[in-house]
């Protein structure tokens, strides 16, 4: 409050005031009069430090932060060659990455080779498997006919046997014929007019018509056989086709991958380039030989933030007040 009037009171703490019931009509003067209205100092503060005191104070203060301000340059540095290794690192590990990618393409493509290959044998073994199979239902059917017909041979010799033993006898007590094959010649013209001869003409039909039935019975069969090859084949192809085209789209996949990483690496190369190039204006503005490697972005990068605030400072001081 101002002191526009003399003191009536002291208060606690030994500071002049206007007692309370007088403080209202004071402030909203004092309110209306800003050109009156003054501030005292604080009670505490007064009288407390010399001008010396607080050079001595502000010295050690600009001594500590000149320390502060050495560590924190020397840490930046430390911290600047750490993340230079950190870059060459992360270039290494891209290139052993680029390195293992192409491999691993490498290995997919003769992946791929191989299934082809192993898909074609697998067909051609399968096409013999069919032939090899039709064959050897051939050879099976052709050794039941033949062990059919022995039997029925053997049968038919022993039947025979003992009319070759009364012609044998009849033609040693006898003249009328001369050999065995003349009796048998002989005899022949009379045999086929027999009803044997028909019966077994009867017999021989029903075999072939019973042969007949088992080669259309095994010929079902092996149609069936055939139809269930097929319908695994046909099934295997639909995997094949399924397979194939996995294969074509992941191929896809890996196709835009190494579009999307050739296109970062060229925005890295660009930008790069672009970072030395300015850097290479900046040294040459200020006539100085560029002594930062190339590979060095984060040193550039100081370069270039310090000399663009010094450009601002220069021109901000260059503009008219």
């Amino acid at each position: 409050m101002p002191n526009l009037k003399p003191t009536t009171r002291i208060d606690v703490i030994g500071k002049l005031d206007l007692s309370p019931e007088k403080q209202p009509g004071f402030y909203i003067e004092s309110k209306q009069q800003k050109k009156f209205l003054i501030k005292p100092p604080n009670w505490d503060t007064v009288g407390t430090d010399s001008i010396e005191l607080l050079a001595i104070q502000n010295e050690r203060e600009y001594q500590s932060m000149l320390k502060l301000q050495q560590e924190m340059l020397e840490n930046a540095k430390l911290q600047g060659e750490i993340n230079a290794k950190r870059v060459d690192e992360i270039y290494e590990m891209q290139l052993k990455l680029r390195k293992r990618f192409a491999e691993v393409n490498e290995f997919m493509k003769e992946c791929e080779e191989k299934k082809r290959i192993a898909q074609t044998k697998i067909t051609e073994e399968q096409e013999k498997q069919m032939e090899m199979k039709t064959k050897i239902e051939e050879f099976k059917a052709d050794i039941s006919i033949l062990a059919d017909f022995r039997d029925i041979m053997s049968q038919t010799v022993e039947r025979f046997e003992p009319y070759e033993k009364v012609i044998n006898e009849v033609i040693a007590k006898t003249d009328a014929w001369s050999s065995v094959k003349d009796c048998t010649d002989r005899c022949d013209a009379l045999m086929l007019a027999q009803k044997e001869i028909a019966e077994m003409e009867k017999e021989k039909y029903k075999d072939i018509e019973s042969k007949r039935a088992e080669m259309a019975k095994i010929s079902s069969e092996a149609a069936l056989k055939v139809l269930g090859y097929m319908n695994e084949l046909s099934q295997m192809e639909k995997d094949y086709n399924a397979a194939r085209a996995d294969c074509l789209k992941w191929e896809k996949v890996l196709a835009d991958v190494k579009d999307c990483i050739a296109e970062d690496e060229l925005t890295k190369k660009k930008m790069f380039d672009g970072i030395q190039l300015m850097y290479q204006d900046l040294c040459k503005r200020r006539g100085i030989n560029p002594f930062h490697k190339k590979l060095n972005i984060e040193k550039q990068l100081d370069f270039i933030k310090d000399e663009i605030e010094i450009l601002q400072k220069v021109v901000a001081g260059c503009r008219p007040k």
